[in-house]
């Protein structure tokens, strides 16, 4: 009721609490049941499709921050999760080292190209930019290319499960609370950052980098540390993809999955962390909703040769449809369904004294 009724907060400490009210902890608790206990009765396929949501979550929170916080343009998103995944790949092939130290390594190999095709946003913007951050993807993608030739990994470098105290991680159950653990400190991590200091400024940065500076804003400082903590959290998004799936392949990582990624920010709705994890929900069930509605109809077996290119089509449909009529995203539908159930039977009064 709080964030719907006009709400106003007396001080700087409410403005940093993520929860407010009783009935939002009631909710929480509610939805954090619900994923708890979704293990217990799910089927392999659900629980595969779940870490795949976590999974995206992860990303799409990493390029939430970068994009539709800081408001810097980027299509190597799928060079930085390749990133992650070779190099837990290779370290995994090479020295038999162990998750925490894969991970780590994941993350700073991230943190380093983040700096290092950061620094083009110093002097390029919008397209321009975007444009030398494609080069990530490629030279990430033939880099891995080459490997996987010389050692002869014609199929992909295979990662054998983490171990944890003897323990094996590979049961669907495990891998589901784990995911879901990395995705609770992901989105926490995301939240806090956003409400820091470093936060504040992207957003400024976003609106305007120029007015920003003159507010006493460090640009520089603002975009790199962009670039750098989204970088290595979608390397570390790709370090733990290659655990799940027990194998690293380039050909995973193809243009279409950025593409993927940024219709999650775009369908989520841009500037919002909720945004993110509901565009990585929707993104991840579409194509299996379309295959489920062509078996519903009837028409799956007519149509088998041209699932993909349904799929294709209809992706990219739903996202000028979003860009066009929802510019808000599902976010944006969100709020608007909270605050009307919120105020019900009321209605808003228009400011300027209309009907």
């Amino acid at each position: 009721m709080a964030r719907a009724s006009g709400y106003l907060k007396t001080g700087y400490g409410q403005q940093l609490v993520l929860v407010e009210t009783r009935m939002q902890w009631m909710l929480l608790a509610l939805l954090a049941a619900a994923l708890l206990a979704l293990p217990l009765f799910a089927s392999f396929f659900l629980l595969d499709l779940a870490g795949q949501i976590f999974l995206a979550v992860i990303g799409a929170v990493a390029l939430m921050l970068l994009t539709g916080i800081a408001g810097q343009v980027s299509l190597g998103h799928a060079g930085l999760l390749a990133a992650g995944a070779l190099v837990t790949g290779i370290l995994t092939q090479e020295a038999g080292a162990p998750f925490w130290i894969t991970l780590p390594a994941a993350t700073i190999a991230g943190a380093l190209l983040g700096l290092l095709f950061g620094l083009p946003s110093l002097r390029l913007k919008g397209l321009y930019l975007g444009i030398s951050t494609l080069a990530l993807h490629f030279i990430v993608v033939f880099l891995g290319q080459e490997y996987e030739t010389i050692r002869g990994f014609s199929t992909g470098i295979s990662v054998h499960p983490p171990r944890i105290f003897g323990w094996e991680l590979y049961d669907p159950a495990a891998w589901y609370y784990v995911l879901l653990a990395f995705d609770v400190v992901v989105v926490l991590f995301a939240l806090n950052l956003l409400r820091s200091r470093t936060g504040r400024a992207w957003r400024a940065v976003h609106e305007r980098d120029v007015v920003a500076e003159a507010l006493g804003v460090s640009v520089f400082r603002a975009k790199l540390s962009a670039f750098v903590i989204s970088s290595a959290l979608t390397a570390l998004a790709g370090a733990v993809f290659s655990y799940y799936r027990g194998f690293v392949s380039v050909e995973a990582f193809s243009l279409f999955v950025t593409i993927q990624y940024v219709a999650m920010v775009i369908i989520g709705g841009l500037g919002s962390i909720l945004g993110a994890i509901l565009g990585a929900i929707f993104v991840t069930m579409f194509p299996y909703a379309i295959e489920a509605a062509l078996e519903t109809t009837g028409l799956a077996a007519a149509l088998a040769g041209y699932v993909f290119a349904i799929n294709y089509a209809l992706f990219g449909l739903v996202m000028l449809a979003f860009l066009l009529f929802e510019p808000d995203g599902l976010a944006g539908i969100w709020r608007r369904l909270r605050d009307y159930f919120f105020l019900w039977p009321f209605r808003k009064t228009p400011l300027a004294g209309g009907e």
